[in-house]
């Protein structure tokens, strides 16, 4: 088999994956939401079928139970299409780290689900809601890192490369607490991997973070969000801008912190992404609670900015074995 022909094959596979993570962070917000299923991709495969002059046979009844299950096989189908597409790039050379990669894929996978129904005029996502947007950005994020870190696992495995050790419980509480110190503020979780880390740390992040121009530029990040945060104009968490850069930086904190450990970093990169999403909202709520019980959201503001330094040191603080590692060079 050709190497891109095992790429596809590598790729689809994990495309396969992403897609089921997709679908149960979605049926998991229904749960929790009480909402309905989006009838949207049906639509989407009904307005594409009337265009082409196609007809699904049956009466209406049939009709719309093809539809409802159209909708969804056309979902899996572009997952695992763009899957076993980054698994050709992949082996045609393209090599990300997951916390690029897992973005650039979960945003190509938004494009593939919402293009065509803004294209065919089924929805506008201008008016979409605050929490619209959440629905829609965290599950399709979910699938960019799961299918990302999956085609990574699959291709070490195919190659021969050493196997990454799997993440340990502590790795994965470190890695909700750098979600949660982002989603409180957006500059906690890497701010704290660069106060931490060192140039000569494993992984690019940690290791350029580590630097002194990383560290002066996250620092400096970081003490003007503390500020900005506070001014009378200072945009909600909730917009999506806000919201898809926490969920980045969330994600890659925590993936920076499992390299750094030279553990695997795709349970990390999810409960990071995860944790964010969570604090994000948590964070507003509760900030606005404190609005309205003081008449001012002071309060809650530094109240808040001290729970991200505290999440932040928590998630970013070295194991004592990896301590060890690095003073030794030191001592020498």
């Amino acid at each position: 088999m050709s190497a891109s022909w095992a790429g596809l094959a590598r790729g689809a596979a994990a495309g396969a994956a992403g897609t089921t993570a997709h679908n149960a962070t979605t049926y998991l917000d229904m749960v929790v939401r009480g909402r309905a299923a989006s009838d949207a991709p049906q639509q989407v495969v009904a307005a594409l079928a009337e265009a082409a002059g196609l007809e699904l046979p049956g009466n209406r009844r049939e009709q719309a139970r093809r539809l409802s299950a159209l909708g969804p096989l056309a979902g899996t189908v572009t997952g695992v299409t763009l899957g076993g597409i980054a698994g050709v790039l992949r082996s045609a050379g393209l090599r990300m780290p997951t916390a690029v990669g897992g973005p650039l894929l979960g945003v190509a996978a938004m494009v593939a689900a919402d293009g065509p129904v803004a294209a065919l005029r089924i929805s506008d996502p201008r008016s979409w809601s605050v929490t619209d947007w959440v629905a829609d950005v965290v599950p399709h994020l979910v699938y960019g890192f799961t299918t990302h870190a999956t085609l990574v696992a699959v291709s070490r495995v195919a190659e021969g490369r050493e196997a990454v050790p799997h993440s340990s419980p502590g790795t994965i509480l470190r890695a909700a607490a750098l979600g949660a110190a982002t989603g409180s503020r957006s500059t906690a979780g890497i701010t704290a991997i660069a106060l931490t880390s060192g140039r000569g740390d494993h992984g690019a992040v940690a290791s350029r973070l580590g630097g002194r121009t990383g560290t002066a530029a996250t620092t400096v990040a970081a003490a003007a969000e503390l500020v900005a945060d506070k001014l009378p104009g200072a945009p909600s968490r909730l917009a999506p801008p806000g919201l898809v850069s926490r969920l980045a930086l969330g994600a890659t904190s925590a993936a920076a912190m499992a390299h750094r450990d030279r553990a695997d970093a795709m349970l990390p990169t999810l409960v990071g992404l995860v944790s964010a999403v969570a604090t994000s909202v948590l964070g507003s709520r509760l900030r606005a609670s404190a609005a309205h019980r003081f008449g001012s959201d002071k309060p809650g503001a530094f109240a808040e900015d001290a729970a991200a330094v505290l999440l932040g040191w928590l998630g970013a603080r070295r194991a004592p074995k990896d301590a060890l590692i690095t003073a030794e060079p030191m001592a020498r």
